[in-house]
């Protein structure tokens, strides 16, 4: 038993599938997912794009295909790139069998709007032929109109629904590989959904708040959507759909995971706002810091606090801290304890080497590690 059981996250028990080389759902780590926003014909662009979205850390990308110039592009693009590549489809059947045959690991389509049920079954050819799993998309700005007569409006029950209807499509064609999302750009709304759907199926689900905003207010209303449901066990992959640089919406992702426990990457900073008792510009070196320190994928933590009132604390809860003192002199810690003194114009050089060299030893532990199990096999 956990000795921190109001920390333990107990996660929904889903079915695993595959997008390409990554496992969702089941025991795998929770996939970070994201979406171009160039024009898919012009593959350079979107490869580029991709590339440093895969620096960042992402796990899955997709791409929009609503012309054959994307789908003609889509096969450069896959053999460009390393991470899983999503088709984005919505009312043309043809692309997702295009997509398909490109090397697309996943189709995203919303089965209601590919039309016919011998559509669908095409389309599932085609996905279990080239190995594709699925993905259906429901969103609540695009709702079948049976249903928002029979609700009214977009509302949970409308949300579930519809995802239950596609599901039913897919598994009339004796497919199962897929995950499913019930987006809104309500917080309460798509919450409200996700945690319906989850309790009547074990497939696994796509988390995203859609429409979230901009860089700032996007990123606040997706951590609390996400990160409701994430707490409660809910979410095998996440998407933050922000109206910036897809590169952002891989970064807050990590943040949100990052802030829970669920998955590390890269260092997490612990630092305090700074007031008036502050040794040194906090809000300075903290963003130095995650400027220098941005090539660290090895997850470690590190306290930055301005003085001696949290700093000795929140350091022992670190494996590195830094705490601001008096006359220009400032205590550095290792493995939450006190360990020496640094002054203001090495500090941040010598906190980045600090760091350097522990994810190297972190890297190197593990490394052993893993050689001496397969050594024990």
């Amino acid at each position: 038993m956990s000795v921190r059981p109001w920390r333990d996250i107990s996660r929904r028990k889903s079915r695993q599938i595959m997008v390409g080389k990554v496992p969702v759902g089941g025991d795998a780590p929770i996939a970070v997912q994201t979406m171009t926003n160039t024009l898919t014909s012009d593959a350079a662009a979107t490869i580029a794009q991709i590339l440093r979205c895969e620096e960042v850390g992402a796990d899955i990308v997709r791409v929009s295909c609503p012309d054959v110039e994307s789908t003609a592009a889509l096969r450069t693009i896959v053999r460009g790139v390393n991470v899983p590549i999503v088709a984005d489809i919505h009312f043309h059947y043809k692309r997702g069998l295009e997509a398909a045959d490109a090397g697309a690991a996943c189709l995203r389509i919303n089965p209601g709007n590919i039309g016919s049920q011998a559509r669908v079954k095409e389309i599932v050819n085609a996905a279990k032929a080239n190995g594709c799993s699925i993905r259906i998309g429901v969103n609540a700005g695009s709702l079948e109109k049976h249903l928002l007569e029979k609700y009214g409006e977009p509302c949970p029950e409308a949300l579930v629904e519809s995802a239950l209807e596609h599901m039913k499509m897919l598994q009339d064609e004796d497919f199962h590989e897929f995950k499913i999302s019930v987006k809104a750009s309500d917080v309460f709304l798509a919450v409200a959904a996700y945690n319906g759907l989850a309790e009547v199926c074990d497939y696994p689900l796509h988390l995203g708040i859609t429409e979230a905003g901009g860089l700032q207010g996007g990123t606040v209303k997706s951590s609390i959507g996400l990160g409701m449901l994430l707490w409660a066990g809910v979410g095998d992959t996440i998407r933050v759909s922000l109206s910036a640089d897809p590169v952002e919406e891989v970064k807050v992702g990590y943040h949100i995971l990052k802030s829970l426990g669920i998955r590390a990457r890269g260092v997490r900073v612990v630092s305090c706002p700074s007031c008036a008792r502050q040794g040194f510009d906090v809000v300075k070196t903290v963003e130095t810091l995650e400027t220098r320190l941005a090539h660290i994928t090895t997850p470690l933590s590190l306290s930055v606090l301005g003085c001696v009132v949290n700093g000795p604390g929140e350091a022992r809860e670190t494996d590195i801290g830094l705490t601001g003192g008096g006359n220009g002199r400032h205590m550095v810690f290792l493995s939450g304890i006190t360990d020496h003194v640094i002054e203001s114009e090495k500090m941040v050089d010598h906190i980045v080497m600090l760091v350097e060299k522990k994810a190297a030893e972190l890297d190197a532990a593990k490394a052993a590690a893993e050689a001496a199990a397969i050594a024990a096999e």
